[in-house]
């Protein structure tokens, strides 16, 4: 189910959905006698890259989504736990580590170190799985949060939960009914504290990595297409179909996965004790 969703999800993304309706159109217009209809593909394939990647569309439609949760501000009130969602990385040991995390992925761990150093008496936890790479997500960020200046007493690991709904379920076995402060980048805040709820959990929002900005003043910046703000607009994309996965799950009443066993019945880590090797950069 899980992988049948990402790659569902990965062919409704705008960028992959207009080029495969231009390729529709190509065929028809090669194959088929059907002239017309191929060239409304075409046209509508081409005028929707331009639209996704147009800086007053893009921004209009995300910009909203990050704003709904507030930067984190520290309070006198203590923290216990700052847990920092992970969001991809590669094994390339010709690359600096800091550039094997993706850009999201550093951006979450840089503003999640900065509270954790508010808070020297807190954990960091740091989740996601491998993906397939051999090194699971949550360790890749402990070699940067090391390497930057983490002690490694202080970082908890989870490193099997897929998506953020198995994030908050495992994170609340081990939070329990203490203080966490949630990282992840600013559009993704709202649908992942409603998997944190869900869990029973009551984090205190800290949304990173924002993307949309209205303050872009300079002309050939707003008004021609760039892949930035096609980004934008994939991430607003893909949140909302986030959201309607969350809405067809709850009515399809989804079991909830089980909670976090101890480190010795399970492969989640819930501590980090092994050494890891930071790679000279």
């Amino acid at each position: 189910m899980f992988e049948l969703k990402k790659i569902i999800s990965a062919l409704l993304m705008p960028l992959p959905a207009l080029l495969l309706l231009g390729f529709i159109g190509l065929m028809l217009l090669w194959f088929t006698r059907r002239k017309g209809l191929a060239s409304v593909c075409i046209a509508f394939a081409f005028l929707g890259i331009f639209l996704v990647s147009f800086q007053p569309i893009a921004t209009s439609l995300l910009r909203p989504l990050e704003r709904e949760n507030e930067p984190f501000i520290p309070s006198a009130e203590t923290v216990d736990f700052v847990m920092v969602l992970g969001s991809g990385h590669v094994i390339d040991h010709a690359m600096p580590i800091t550039s094997e995390l993706s850009r999201t992925s550093l951006m979450r761990l840089a503003e999640g170190l900065r509270i954790h150093r508010l808070y020297p008496e807190s954990k960091l936890i740091l989740s996601g799985y491998g993906g397939g790479s051999g090194v699971s997500q949550a360790r890749m960020m402990a070699k940067v949060a090391l390497a930057l200046g983490a002690k490694k007493n202080d970082i908890l690991l989870l490193e099997t939960a897929r998506d953020t709904w198995e994030e908050a379920f495992q994170a609340a076995s081990v939070v329990g009914d203490k203080k966490l402060v949630l990282v992840t980048s600013a559009s993704h805040m709202t649908r992942a504290l409603y998997e944190f709820e869900q869990a029973g959990l009551k984090p205190t929002p800290a949304p990173t990595n924002f993307l949309a900005s209205n303050k872009i003043k300079q002309p050939w910046e707003r008004y021609k297409p760039q892949a930035k703000y096609l980004e934008q607009t994939e991430r607003y994309w893909h949140e909302t179909m986030g959201q309607w996965w969350q809405s067809l799950r709850d009515q399809l009443a989804a079991p909830k996965p089980e909670p976090a066993k101890p480190l010795e019945d399970t492969q989640v880590s819930t501590q980090l004790t092994q050494p890891v090797a930071v790679q000279p950069s």
